[in-house]
């Protein structure tokens, strides 16, 4: 007999989601090491060479940067949330995974509209977020709007 799911509670999502955080950012800095020494080369120089080309390549490097730390954040979270593990290394640590409403393990697509409405969840004070806390099934405004639980292995 299936054993009733166990809603994660608020403080065991916050603190996956830290552990994420801190994984995420040690990476995002070492793809943007190059970038912010491309910067203070020019800046230590002396003045900053204002030529088109220049500016335009700075640009370009920081462009890139910024994409190349969106694509991380997306494709660590859907990968991970999508997988046999159900969940991100930080889930996996406190003991959490992803489901759908039936407890299924999630697809891509669902994990990637539940990474994208993330950003929902981030607006108005992160209240999205914080709603975990307060509704039933303990899901945030991103759980809702995917159609996804986050559970107690």
């Amino acid at each position: 007999m299936d054993q009733p799911l166990r809603y994660a509670r608020f403080w065991l999502r916050f603190a996956a989601w830290l552990i994420d955080a801190l994984l995420l950012a040690v990476v995002e800095l070492m793809i943007l090491l190059p970038f912010i020494g491309l910067l203070g080369i020019t800046v230590f120089e002396g003045e900053i060479d204002e030529s088109p080309v220049v500016l335009l390549a700075l640009a370009g490097a920081f462009a890139f940067g910024a994409i190349a730390i969106f694509l991380l954040g997306w494709i660590y979270y859907a990968v991970m949330e999508s997988s046999a593990n159900q969940g991100t290394l930080g889930k996996m640590v406190v003991g959490l995974k992803v489901t759908d409403l039936a407890g299924n393990r999630v697809t891509f697509g669902k994990a990637t509209g539940r990474y994208f409405g993330k950003i929902f969840s981030g607006l108005l004070l992160s209240f999205g977020y914080i709603m975990a806390a307060f509704t039933q099934q303990k899901q945030a405004l991103h759980d809702i709007l995917a159609g996804t639980l986050v559970v107690e292995k």
